[in-house]
């Protein structure tokens, strides 16, 4: 089970940007159940008030967009915050992140805004979320090697190695951990970048793998279409594991240091796929695969040993006992409508 310290986050004054997200939002429940005091900043472009319910009565709601915003007005919603968790950005699943390569590159100003009002206000700590993308995709091409990605594999501290990313969702996330590096140089501002991996669980959309396999299923949909050839692996990481690291990451680490939040594990897409067959006690007659589609590195799984170490976090969720919990949320809340609607697969 994991331990929090109730005296660091209690009354504790946290800003969550992006907090009406899929994450960002089952953040905000953790830290209002921690006793902290929540203001969410979302521009509700992908997040949702909805998924706020649970805590909205204790949170204080601010809409705006910190793309666009004034150095006055970002100052001031950053006032007196002690605590900064960034989730903020444009993003989406392989589909999306493929296909607005210019939406997501617009990241990098969200960022600067960010980090620059947590410089002004002196906050104690900013956890700023960042991905498995920033790694280079070389190390990701062998399906079966059991490669795991250490932090040092993209290293934003060292302008004089070699670094590559994944498309440029990555590369945006990988120059904004650079960007904060430089603040932290220059400002001594405090931070942790913590990376997240695919990512699942209530309250996530059609856009990303494990929703769009389960809304299929529900749909029951023939022949049941698969993206790629089944074979890419992923380290499927429950979004109860996911808070869980990135508060105790707010908690323990101040000086920059990446944490790595990955259960380690690899699963095939297609073992994934027959897992939601069994719970939902279904299978297609028929399974074709569509190699045309975008599906990202061929093997991606991350080493987290250091967050082991340093944070004493590990996952508490197997992929089984995630998915039993995402699916029995998404059948309350999904209306069946007997087909499967692909434009809702790639939008945000």
């Amino acid at each position: 089970m994991t331990t929090f310290s109730e005296t660091f986050w209690r009354d504790t004054h946290v800003l969550v940007t992006g907090g009406a997200s899929f994450i960002g939002s089952h953040l905000v429940d953790k830290l209002v159940s921690l006793g902290s005091d929540v203001t969410v900043v979302d521009d509700l472009s992908s997040g949702s008030l909805e998924n706020l319910q649970q805590s909205s009565e204790k949170v204080n709601i601010i809409q705006k967009d910190l793309e666009y915003i004034s150095k006055s007005d970002i100052n001031q919603i950053f006032k007196d915050k002690e605590i900064v968790f960034h989730l903020a950005a444009v993003h989406g699943g392989r589909g999306y992140i493929t296909t607005h390569p210019a939406d997501v590159s617009s990241n990098y100003s969200i960022d600067h805004h960010v980090f620059e009002a947590c410089t002004d206000s002196k906050v104690q700590n900013l956890i700023f979320a960042s991905t498995a993308c920033v790694y280079p995709t070389k190390l990701q091409e062998n399906i079966g090697s059991g490669y795991k990605l250490k932090e040092e594999d993209a290293d934003p501290t060292n302008l004089d190695g070699l670094m590559s990313a994944d498309i440029e969702y990555g590369w945006e996330k990988l120059m904004s951990e650079m960007q904060l590096n430089a603040f932290k140089k220059q400002y001594g501002l405090k931070t942790c970048p913590v990376r997240f991996v695919t990512a699942y669980g209530p309250r996530e959309n059609e856009t990303h793998a494990i929703i769009a396999l389960i809304y299929k299923a529900v749909e029951k949909m023939e022949p049941f279409e698969i993206w790629g050839d089944g074979n890419q692996e992923r380290d499927f990481t429950f979004v109860e594991d996911i808070v869980d690291g990135t508060i105790l990451a707010g908690e323990k680490i101040f000086d920059g240091t990446p944490i790595n939040l990955g259960t380690g594990d690899q699963h095939k897409m297609i073992d994934v796929v027959k897992v939601i067959f069994k719970i939902l006690n279904w299978s297609p007659n028929n399974i074709s695969f569509d190699t045309s589609k975008p599906v990202g590195a061929l093997s991606r799984a991350l080493d987290n040993n250091r967050a082991q170490q340093l944070i004493g976090w590990s996952p508490r969720f197997s992929l089984e006992d995630g998915l039993r919990k995402t699916i029995e949320w998404y059948v309350k809340k999904h209306q069946l409508s007997g087909k499967v609607n692909d434009s809702i697969l790639l939008e945000r």
